[in-house]
């Protein structure tokens, strides 16, 4: 896999040949898997001769065009001091030696472009318009138009390059957290290596002020560590022995080691940076319509300007010379560049600007369903709630003790990952080593396990009432575990979740946009309700298996409100992979590490901040709303223009003021989200 930075990559989209490739816009990079990069270079100068190869570290050279731009400048402004000398004398070749070297030296890549282009195929664009108008000032003897044209195209050209590039570099500072070393601690030694070289059960050490290269366990050292580049959360974390730490995360204040146990590629950091870099591949609706807007767009306009020029004298018996001079006005207002490059632009910026606070989109295409939500459905634990369970009360039944019902709960549960499982196992302090045979998870139901020849289950009532069982009705707040020995009733354990501080502000400010607010739980209908009834959601679903949340969610989707509307799920994304998967939206909270969250989810919010969703939709709603207004501008001016060439009433000059100056206003506009 190789991967160049190419400069020159502006409206790439307009080509047939880059339709297979993946182009990302926001770091200006091709990524190419092959063989041979010689031959791959050579059929990229054959399709975009302007495009230059360079290290993926080197930024664009502006420096060079800027010069240029000034020298043109000077010359042109020689040539219009000089002009009444030489336009009335019978010596013209003066005025076009001084006129025509402005205009090649401010056109030449223009002038390249689009002669090479053409020779390729790629006839119409916008390198096109711009030659062929100002050739056809020039050939009625316009000349300062036709360099003015070209200079301040030019000029326009090189302030968007800037502006692109320094959204670019905006977005691409996410894209440095890549560490460049890790230093490998074997015993008293250490040794600075690649990243990529480490391998799982190293020790690394890292200094105070360095970044966090692996993911891993803390074995040596306290310190803090500064996860907002991640998280987008200032707060400094303390990191101790026996902590988790993911690569870029920068260590504050002691040195630490640690033990590895994820090589680089699988890292957290390059999962989310690969995510970053490939988001582009989605493209939202508004820039897959310019993308089939540009490429009819040119051609109907020429096919345009040629009637303008040509139909009125034939017809009216009118001067050729001026409806020439309106058809070359035509030309010159209606360069498509300033969606094409606008609009990627704008997406790529709402990207940015969510991915700085801890919120990866995978798509721009998920960033234009955030703004059509109608409902968000929630799931409860871990997500409304803070998934931080704890024993509350244990409540024996048929003469077991407390003691009893919390030990073989506890025993049974000893090998399952489940939050409230690990809660039961450590309410217990006296571990002992019986044997554990036959240990079987129930799916949605709970955990069955032989402890020294009794069978004991722990798990919700569901099962209870399949192997009818008699049991205690539990009408409390809270999650309960029931405990059976050789099918006996043996009580319950209650087990208290706490609500997330953030969560009602939340669910008022999804509801004042209109959005319809759902909880989906697999836990009982009394904690379900109680949780619903604290946050103001008004409808909620309980005791429901996975498979059940899915069904629901289309429920929902069939539903006379919300039909045809979008819908977001918001899960934790280790339990709800199938519920998020079928969502319009699928929002993956406190992803942070989470392999299936990444994969699974759409969106990806890397703390357990639950407000953050509202952030994500807030954000989206501005990335469209800026992404429409460039639209309406860029169209709105460029038709009132095409409106006033048509009738003679702007000239050329106008023409290229409005073209230049509409570009500059929509760039500007685009990254205006990154500095909000």
């Amino acid at each position: 896999m190789e991967k160049y930075r190419l400069q020159g990559l502006t409206c790439v989209a307009e080509l047939d040949s880059v339709t297979s490739v993946h182009v990302n816009f926001a770091s200006s990079t091709l990524t190419i898997d092959c063989e041979d990069m010689n031959e791959v270079k050579k059929r990229m100068k054959e399709i975009e001769p302007d495009v230059t190869i360079a290290e993926y570290e080197s930024a664009p050279n502006l420096r060079k065009n800027l010069l240029i731009i000034i020298v043109s400048l000077f010359i042109f402004i020689i040539g219009l001091l000089t002009r009444p000398y030489f336009h009335n004398s019978p010596y013209h070749w003066p005025e076009y030696i001084i006129f025509l070297s402005a205009y090649l030296l401010t056109g030449r890549k223009v002038l390249r472009k689009a002669l090479l282009n053409s020779a390729h195929g790629h006839i119409f664009d916008e390198n096109f318009l711009m030659v062929v108008a100002t050739t056809g000032a020039i050939l009625i003897h316009e000349l300062p138009e036709a360099v003015g044209v070209m200079l301040f195209f030019s000029v326009g050209e090189y302030v968007e390059d800037l502006s692109v590039s320094r959204s670019r570099r905006s977005i691409r500072a996410l894209l440095e957290l890549r560490p460049d070393y890790a230093v490998v601690k074997t015993g008293e030694t250490t040794k600075k290596v690649d990243p990529h070289n480490v391998k799982v059960g190293d020790h690394i050490m890292v200094k105070p002020g360095e970044r966090i290269p692996l993911d891993g366990t803390v074995v040596e050292g306290i310190s803090t560590a500064d996860t907002s580049a991640l998280t987008g959360e200032s707060i400094p974390r303390r990191i101790e022995p026996g902590g988790k730490v993911l690569a870029g995360y920068i260590n504050r204040t002691g040195v630490v080691t640690v033990n590895v146990t994820r090589t680089f590629q699988e890292s957290s950091i390059s999962r989310i940076l690969d995510l970053v870099e490939h988001a582009s591949a989605r493209k939202a609706e508004p820039e897959k319509f310019i993308t089939k807007f540009a490429r009819v767009y040119t051609p109907v306009v020429v096919a345009a300007a040629v009637c303008v020029a040509v139909v009125p004298p034939l017809l009216l018996g009118t001067s050729f010379y001026d409806w020439g001079y309106r058809a070359l006005v035509l030309l010159v207002i209606s360069c498509p560049c300033a969606l094409v490059i606008s609009i990627p632009l704008g997406y790529f910026g709402g990207i940015g600007k969510a991915s700085r606070e801890g919120i990866l989109v995978k798509g721009a295409n998920f960033l234009d369903a955030l703004t059509e939500l109608k409902a968000v459905v929630f799931d409860k634990t871990g997500t409304v709630t803070k998934g931080s369970f704890e024993v509350a009360q244990v409540i024996p039944m048929n003469g077991f003790t407390e003691d009893e019902v919390l030990r073989y709960a506890a025993l049974t549960e000893t090998h399952s990952t489940h939050p409230i499982a690990r809660s039961i196992v450590e309410a217990y302090r006296n571990p002992d080593k019986p044997t554990i045979t036959d240990y079987k998870e129930l799916s949605a139901r709970g955990v069955r396990a032989t402890i020294d020849g009794k069978t004991i289950f722990v798990g919700n009532d569901r099962q209870l009432h399949e192997e009818m069982i008699d049991h205690d009705t539990c009408h409390v707040e809270g999650t309960v575990a029931h405990v059976t020995v050789d099918n006996v009733y043996a009580g319950y354990i209650l087990i208290a979740d706490e609500v997330k501080p953030d969560a009602h502000k939340t669910v008022e400010a999804l509801k004042s946009m209109g959005i319809t607010v759902v909880m989906l739980t697999g836990d009982s209908k009394d904690a379900a309700e109680c949780v619903a009834q604290h946050l103001g959601i008004l409808k909620f679903y309980c005791e429901l298996l996975p498979e059940d949340k899915v069904k629901r969610l289309e429920e929902l989707e069939k539903d006379v409100q919300l039909k045809h509307a979008k819908i977001a799920f918001v899960g934790d994304g280790i339990n709800d992979a199938p519920v998020i998967a079928r969502a319009d939206v699928g929002i993956a909270m406190g992803a942070l590490g989470s392999d299936a969250a990444v994969e699974t989810a759409d969106v990806v919010i890397m703390t357990d901040k639950l407000y953050k969703v509202v952030e994500a939709v807030n954000i989206a709603k501005k990335t469209s709303r800026i992404i429409w207004e460039n639209i309406f501008l860029v169209l709105g001016v460029k038709g009132v223009f095409i409106f006033m060439g048509v009738l003679g009433i702007a000239t050329m000059w106008e023409a290229v003021f409005a073209d230049v100056g509409v570009a500059l206003m929509a760039v500007f506009n685009a990254t205006r989200i990154l500095r909000g």
